[in-house]
């Protein structure tokens, strides 16, 4: 059971698999097997801050029994996860820039005793947001800040990474699958089409394995 799974490890600070072949079997012990056992950073919190000068809505694409409150960013007694030797963490957002939403809701009549929220000078420019990353070395007990902005570069799907461009197909293929209702126009085959453009060399082969899985889906007819 997934959530029975997910709960060992997280109290344990490790990581499950669904083992059901020799392939994935290899993959899983063997070739992520140090992400699990080598410990480089603990107890790792994420947090963004938007630009509401640039962005006008946004949400984050799964993690939902992830998130923290605010004030636990800073709170070093809060457990979060861990990050293992080689281990990558992605978190998707979508988002709405401001320059495209109309500035007053023609639906909703101007409020009479506020305006917009007062914002500080930092809005006045095009990062788009500021991302925070607090983590603690492993035999630490204080967290080290990292921190970074982000600037909307203007480019196009097709012009963004293959990496970038597989986290989009892979995260829009799980909302087909949930039926989700935040999935938007998106389409099984422009999800397929996407994946295709990002394959690249895949040494292991599980990209190449996760465009039959999108195939079976499509023969089954799941996902639209």
């Amino acid at each position: 059971k997934d959530s029975t799974m997910e709960t060992l490890a997280d109290k344990g600070n490790g990581q499950y698999a669904y083992i059901d072949s020799a392939a994935e079997a290899h993959k899983v012990l063997v070739r992520e097997a140090g992400s699990t056992l080598v410990t480089v950073a603990k107890d790792v919190k994420l947090q963004v801050e938007w630009n509401p000068k640039q962005v006008a809505t946004y949400r984050l694409i799964g993690y939902e029994n992830r998130v923290l409150a605010d004030r636990d960013f800073n709170d070093d007694k809060k457990d979060a996860g861990d990050l293992g030797a080689g281990h990558t963490v992605t978190a998707l957002y979508e988002v709405e820039l401001a320059a495209r939403q109309p500035t007053q809701n023609p639906e909703i009549d101007p409020l009479r005793y506020q305006a917009d929220r007062a914002l500080t000078p930092a809005a006045d420019n095009p990062e788009l947001l500021t991302v925070k990353v607090r983590y603690k070395r492993p035999d630490a007990h204080d967290s080290a800040l990292l921190s970074e902005v982000a600037i909307d570069r203007g480019l196009r799907i097709d012009e963004s990474s293959a990496d970038f461009r597989w986290s989009a197909a892979v995260a829009g293929f799980g909302m087909l699958l949930r039926g989700s209702e935040a999935r938007g126009d998106a389409t099984l085959g422009a999800m397929r089409s996407l994946a295709r453009t990002a394959v690249g060399s895949d040494r292991h082969g599980d990209r190449r394995e996760f465009l039959q899985l999108m195939e079976q889906a499509a023969q089954l007819g799941i996902g639209g």
